[in-house]
């Protein structure tokens, strides 16, 4: 993008140069009238030094003037054009002209406020499309899960009892959980998405993300759903949570985000009949959790440690390893740091001497100050 520091102030900011600048629009055009009198008077002067003819005066006036305001207009007038361009580029929907911000008077403050709604109008473009890409990529594992229910109780593989019908209302109120988050990933930007943190058992709830992914990946391993999402039956999920009445202060909801995508990539990238490990343990603060997901994959170069939870971001790996697996969005990672961020916590790669370690620490209850 064009334009330095000049380019992120404000149209209403002050003025950088200190008042009325030296090379404004009003005082090139005042600049213009002296000139233009002055060039008439010294050709009076010299007229009726030379004997000269009034009428050859007055034509010369003329032409120097003439020549003068053309040479002050184009230069009023060529970055006019400019931004015109510009803007008819981003009302057309194309975000990455720029207009040059090389003026120092009026014309440059415009193409600086210009180019100011150009960013804020493609950072906005571009949320939008990122908010629908994380929106799709979550509603996919309820809407799946959901499907498996009544998939199986139509083709009388289960029968509608209470715990099916509970299964399923499950999957449905999850579903419109995260509906409901659509208002809070708009709010993402401002810092105002809400967190319903309370305390929970860990060992049966992530028991029951665990048992939701294998739900899932078997449901999808029928399906050719191309979502990016895994759907291998080969890779096995085991739980070690010590103590086992260990637990902790956070949102599930959002906890579950986190550990559903974390597992979603550690399969994908487990080798055939591998072993996805999901740990967790006490933190050092009260009700804190420190969560640890470990694959036995290819790993992660250290090199792309610090790109891993970047939208978009799918690795330097050619493919996943083993079947049924793809290349996914490049988005369960993201939204996992997210989440992660929510509470104040950490996610990261750590040191493994097989596979990757992904390590995540949640600060448990808020400090009271005494």
């Amino acid at each position: 993008m064009s334009g330095g520091p000049a380019a992120r102030r404000g149209p209403g900011d002050p003025e950088p140069w200190g008042g009325v600048s030296p090379f404004s629009i009003k005082t090139k055009l005042g600049a213009l009238v002296v000139i233009s009198v002055l060039i008439t008077t010294g050709l009076s002067v010299i007229a009726v030094h030379t004997k000269t003819e009034l009428r050859f005066i007055t034509v010369f006036s003329m032409i120097a003037t003439l020549l003068i305001t053309q040479f002050v207009a184009h230069s009023l007038t060529a970055p006019l054009d400019e931004m015109t361009a510009v803007a008819r580029s981003i009302s057309q929907g194309d975000y990455t002209r720029r207009t040059r911000e090389n003026r120092r008077d009026e014309m440059g403050e415009l193409a600086v406020t210009i180019n100011a709604m150009a960013d804020e109008l493609e950072a906005q473009d571009r949320q939008r499309k990122e908010l629908v890409a994380n929106v799709s990529h979550e509603l996919r594992t309820p809407i799946a899960g959901l499907r498996a229910v009544l998939e199986n109780i139509v083709d009388g593989v289960t029968q509608a009892d209470p715990e099916t019908m509970r299964t399923a209302l499950k999957q449905t109120e999850r579903l419109g959980r995260l509906v409901e988050t659509l208002l809070d990933l708009s709010r993402l930007d401002n810092g105002v998405v809400p967190l319903k943190q309370r305390r929970f058992e860990v060992w049966p709830y992530l028991s029951g993300v665990l048992k939701e992914a294998n739900m899932v990946a078997s449901v999808r391993a029928g399906i050719a759903t191309g979502s990016g999402s895994h759907t291998r039956t080969d890779v096995h999920l085991h739980l070690d949570v010590h103590p086992p009445e260990l637990t902790a202060h956070a949102d599930p909801e959002r906890i579950h985000q986190v550990v559903a995508n974390l597992i979603d990539n550690a399969v994908k990238h487990s080798p055939p009949h591998g072993r996805v490990t999901v740990k967790a343990r006490r933190g050092a603060l009260p009700e804190s959790l420190e969560l640890e997901v470990l694959d036995e994959g290819p790993g992660i170069p250290k090199s792309e440690w610090h790109r891993v939870f970047e939208r978009f971001n799918r690795g330097s790996a050619k493919r996943p390893q083993g079947p049924g697996s793809d290349g996914g969005t490049g988005l369960g990672l993201a939204i996992a740091r997210w989440a992660v961020d929510l509470h104040g916590g950490r996610i990261g790669v750590a040191e493994s001497e097989r596979g990757c370690r992904i390590l995540v620490t949640l600060p448990g209850l808020p400090s009271v100050p005494s």
